[in-house]
């Protein structure tokens, strides 16, 4: 905000307009009313589900990460940047000598952060502080993330995601217009993680490939760990929405059905013309525009997603019990005196089990993207949970325990408990930050949506 107001002044001290802001979605309306009306509509989409409510079981399994605080399913683009400000996982300012989170955690939520880097540089940006970049993120989710200013080209506006389509040689300006499409949304539907020796930018882990085993090399190559697990000790790994991924090995993606296909259907406006409807939905909710072309019947295709979902929830249910026990055995051997020498073993076996596990179930919509892969990654991931605890079963009789506590997973609040989370401080430090920095001072997106 004080960077565009310095740009106005200096703009009329010289006698000329200001330049464009290059993440306005502004700019769209005129040439494209009906596409940006359609945009507009995702304020609808406000329905949230707490996830951590639903399955307590993920506290136990992010425990010592910030996904253990705060985990909702996503509400429409147009909400993004006040959810990513409101989430208790991207904290507060930090105080004294804390590390607080990088501005990297803003990198798909708006326009506003590849506009940024391109100030900034890449680098610089993602070490800078999350709350230190928020009074710039004035833009919602919207055409300046997709589309070249003022046009309906197509482009990539993230770096992150350039330098992954060099890595598996698919650079943007080679592709069909159909991949382009799948590309432009698998800039931010794509799994990556903050790379340590480079500021913690954002990056895509695909230099062997995109597979979870791929990518699984890659991490256990470097030694990479995102937080070491307070429980257990496993050096984990962490996986964020791999639709892009998922989707490049599926049926629909041979078939030549893309992420625009499905979500965002052609419509014809009063005057007969077609445009691409914006609003990003079910596929379902559009079946005669999106699905009629490769499905016979909406009632066997819901049937028949209804029952990868049943299968594939099931599986989850088993590896997260799986792993809840797994964690708390390790943690008895632990307690016993068990040594590193004994413990690599099943720690590395938690570790690419709950790895799989995550890569299954973050990946929005598997069960219909590719539910071939959701069911195999969850068969793999409970062989190596029963893996690891057998190994430690055995350890824990070699060390004498005889008794092992599980925790109280009846509830969210139960399992934070568990794991000696103190929400009470995390909420009032949020609440506090909220209140007397984000609501007076920062872009009213920040507040799009938020209770009152």
């Amino acid at each position: 905000m004080l960077r565009s107001l310095s740009l106005v002044l200096t703009a009329g001290l010289l006698g000329c307009s200001p330049a464009p802001d290059p993440a306005d979605n502004a700019p769209w309306q005129t040439p494209f009313p009906d596409q940006y009306s359609s945009w507009e509509s995702t304020d609808e989409d406000t329905e949230r589900h707490d996830e951590l409510e639903r399955r307590p079981e993920m506290v136990v399994l992010w425990a010592g990460s910030s996904f253990a605080k705060d985990y909702n399913t996503p509400r429409g683009h147009r909400y993004a940047v006040s959810d990513v400000t409101h989430t208790l996982r991207t904290g507060t300012p930090p105080k004294g000598d804390e590390k607080g989170y990088s501005a990297s955690c803003w990198t798909c939520k708006t326009p506003d952060a590849p506009r940024m880097m391109a100030e900034l540089g890449e680098q610089a940006f993602a070490a800078t502080q999350f709350t230190a970049q928020g009074m710039e993120m004035a833009n919602t989710i919207g055409c300046a993330d997709c589309h070249e200013p003022g046009s309906d080209a197509l482009h990539l506006a993230r770096p992150h995601a350039i330098h992954a389509m060099e890595k598996v040689h698919l650079p943007f300006d080679q592709q069909t217009p159909a991949m382009q499409g799948a590309q432009t949304c698998g800039q931010c539907h794509v799994t990556y993680y903050f790379q340590p020796e480079a500021h913690n930018r954002v990056n895509i882990p695909w230099i062997f490939g995109s597979t979870a085993d791929e990518i699984e090399r890659y991490y256990d190559t470097r030694r990479f760990y995102e937080w070491l697990h307070p429980i257990s000790r496993t050096p984990m790994l962490k996986a964020r929405h791999p639709d892009f991924e998922t989707w490049s090995r599926s049926p629909h993606a041979k078939a030549g059905a893309t992420c625009i296909d499905c979500h965002m259907p052609k419509r014809d406006n009063a005057e007969g013309h077609q445009y691409t409807d914006h609003n990003v939905g079910h596929a379902l909710d559009n079946f005669d525009q999106t699905c009629a072309g490769c499905h016979d019947s909406k009632g066997a295709l819901s049937a028949a997603l209804a029952q990868n979902k049943a299968a594939i929830e099931a599986a989850r249910d088993e590896v997260e019990s799986l792993l809840v026990k797994a964690h708390y055995e390790a943690k008895a051997a632990w307690d016993a005196g068990a040594q590193w020498a004994q413990m690599d073993s099943p720690i590395m076996d938690i570790r690419h089990a709950q790895w799989r596990w995550d890569f299954a179930v973050a990946s929005h919509g598997i069960h219909a993207h590719n539910p071939g892969e959701g069911l195999a990654l969850l068969a793999t991931a409970r062989q190596q949970a029963n893996m690891a605890r057998m190994k430690l079963k055995l350890l824990n009789e070699q060390l004498g325990v005889t008794d092992i506590a599980y925790p109280d997973l009846s509830s969210k609040a139960a399992a934070q408990k568990a794991v000696g989370m103190d929400m009470a401080r995390f909420e009032e430090e949020k609440a506090a930050f909220i209140r007397d920095e984000v609501a007076p001072r920062w872009p009213a997106a920040a507040m799009r949506g938020a209770p009152h």
